[in-house]
């Protein structure tokens, strides 16, 4: 299926877009490939082919949970910008 010209500066139009019109004709021979490829993806015969989601079998890969110490309330503090003995200091952002 070709794709004309008239119809890349239609769509050109829709989409607001400027193009001139050497990146017209260029758009309009991409466009035709694109849908000539499509049109060759449609004759492949597919009926005894199972469907999937990816071609690699995937596997979530879950850590054990495990209950451990906290970092000292003093080595969080020392990274912030600006701090009192126990919280972050932050800017107040709501009036």
């Amino acid at each position: 299926m070709k794709i004309t010209l008239e119809e890349v500066k239609h769509i050109a139009q829709l989409a607001r877009i400027n193009f001139t019109d050497e990146q017209i004709v260029m758009l309009s021979k991409q466009l035709s490939n694109i849908v000539g490829y499509i049109e060759q993806l449609k004759e492949i015969e597919t009926v005894n082919i199972e469907p999937t989601s990816h071609i690699m079998p995937l596997n979530n890969i879950f850590r054990e949970d495990s209950i451990t110490s906290s970092l000292p309330r003093h080595e969080m503090l020392n990274n912030a910008p600006d701090c009192n003995e126990r919280f972050y200091i932050v800017p107040k952002i709501i009036e």
